[in-house]
């Protein structure tokens, strides 16, 4: 079954995909845990944030700001200590439905098909396992895997494993997409090409994103917005909106552009404190 037929019962992508895509609204949030000593650490503080349905906003700052607490926060994997995040105007109490998650580490089961991990979505949602499983197919074909449906994740490139993931996120049609550092692991090509793929499928479906990098570049090519997070206790410190034009079809054509290197510049120099600081505490405790 080809994609035009799956959807036929749908308005075309680009009337709906940012009214069904859901916002995210992030109020005074703080999380805090206990340490194995029993003492508290705060790990973000009065968070406030709101993500608009179908944009595409990054996180960017210093390593244990906080980043990837705010999106088990949005995702309900964990509860916030205070504060309240609203998803589409409802508090999120426990797992939020219409999410996908895309995270560094590859989440693919080791034992399964490349054809099985990007169909178990849809199975555990109740597709019929052929609808599913044709779906499946033609999600491999929209990331370049074709060819590919009887190979197991250990016998593919990082590359490809992460475009198994990304199927694999997308095949629901999630109104919300939270991706923590996807493309961390991978070479400077392979990272450029999977940013592209991940532009051309996120035009297409306009869910909502939170992507969190290290990566300011990055953040800049991929976003509508980019977030800059204190260190640690994490809070916002600075957003930013982007203007580069829509659709951007090279990342790597667009980091060239005088309007990116501006803007690249500009945030950089509200991150660039937060890094050293951040540096500073690390290196204090280390001596």
């Amino acid at each position: 079954m080809h994609m035009d037929a799956h959807f036929a019962h749908r308005p075309p992508a680009d009337r709906v995909r940012v009214d069904e895509a859901a916002g995210i609204d992030i109020r005074g949030l703080t999380k805090r845990y206990l340490t194995p000593k029993g003492e508290t650490f705060t790990a973000i503080q009065d968070v406030t944030l709101t993500v608009e349905p179908g944009q595409f906003c990054a996180i960017v700052g210093p390593t244990g700001c906080g980043k990837s607490t705010t999106l088990a926060q949005i995702s309900g994997l964990e509860r916030p200590s205070a504060g309240s995040v609203r998803v589409r105007d409802q508090i999120v109490d426990g797992v939020t439905s219409g999410v996908s998650y895309m995270f560094q580490a590859d989440a693919l089961f080791p034992w399964k098909t490349v054809l099985d991990n990007v169909s178990i979505g849809p199975v555990l949602l109740g597709t019929p396992k052929r609808e599913a499983t044709t779906l499946a197919m033609d999600w491999l074909r929209r990331v370049g895997l074709t060819g590919f449906e009887d190979r197991f994740p250990h016998q593919l490139s990082g590359g490809m494993r992460k475009r198994v993931a990304m199927a694999a996120a997308l095949i629901n049609n999630p109104r919300i997409l939270l991706m923590d550092e996807p493309f961390g692991a991978l070479d400077v090509q392979t990272k450029a090409i999977m940013q592209n793929e991940l532009l051309h499928l996120w035009e297409e479906l306009r869910p909502s994103v939170l992507f969190i990098t290290h990566d300011l570049d990055e953040a800049v090519a991929l976003s509508d917005r980019v977030v800059i997070m204190t260190s640690s206790p994490g809070t916002i410190k600075d957003v930013f909106d982007i203007d580069l034009p829509r659709p951007r079809g090279n990342v790597q054509q667009i980091r060239h552009e005088k309007r990116f290197l501006e803007i690249q510049s500009r945030i950089w120099e509200s991150l660039k404190d937060e890094v050293t600081r951040a540096y500073e505490q690390t290196a204090g405790s280390a001596a």
